[in-house]
């Protein structure tokens, strides 16, 4: 079991910071299986912000849940630019949320390649009425805890980058 205790102090002080400007997060998660939506809530009361949470980690969970076209799956696949871009953006879609996070990679020990290696993981954050910001990873092969805690630290910066950045008016 990954230990996100460490990780409580941070998380409460993102939800805090999203709390004050009346902002609600939706997570779209492939390899980290529902991690960050998981630490988020073991924050009492995270609930006024983390509007819901997505595992989707099978291609066809994509497409149901956060309408990821078939075709980008099939032209760039499940570790991509384009699906995490699409996964963040079906999270606000399929939501209530106005910033989402998705995360969409290659955790291991198996499924890598030489193209996409162990480690590989895609980000993307989306804003309602702002761009949708990507962030590429090569953590490399580290292990499967570790290249999924990398990440949740990675989506938990985006979360807080994007926070910091929101005005009530946006």
């Amino acid at each position: 079991m990954t230990d996100l205790s460490p990780f409580h102090p941070r998380a409460a002080q993102l939800l805090e910071k999203a709390r004050s400007k009346r902002l609600t997060i939706a997570t779209a998660e492939s390899c980290t299986g529902g991690l960050i939506a998981g630490l988020l809530t073991e924050i009492a009361g995270s609930s006024d912000v983390l509007e819901r949470g997505f595992v989707t980690y099978s291609n066809a969970a994509k497409v149901e849940m956060l309408g990821v076209p078939e075709a980008t799956l099939i032209a760039h696949g499940a570790v991509s630019e384009a699906t995490a871009r699409a996964m963040a953006e079906g999270a606000l879609t399929h939501s209530r949320a106005a910033l989402s996070v998705a995360v969409t990679g290659i955790a291991g020990p198996d499924g890598g390649t030489a193209e996409k290696p162990v480690g590989l993981v895609h980000f993307a954050c989306a804003v309602t009425g702002h761009p949708t910001v990507h962030v590429l990873r090569r953590f490399g092969d580290v292990g499967r805890d570790e290249v999924r805690l990398a990440a949740v630290v990675q989506a938990l910066a985006m979360l807080e980058e994007a926070i910091a950045g929101w005005r009530l008016n946006a």
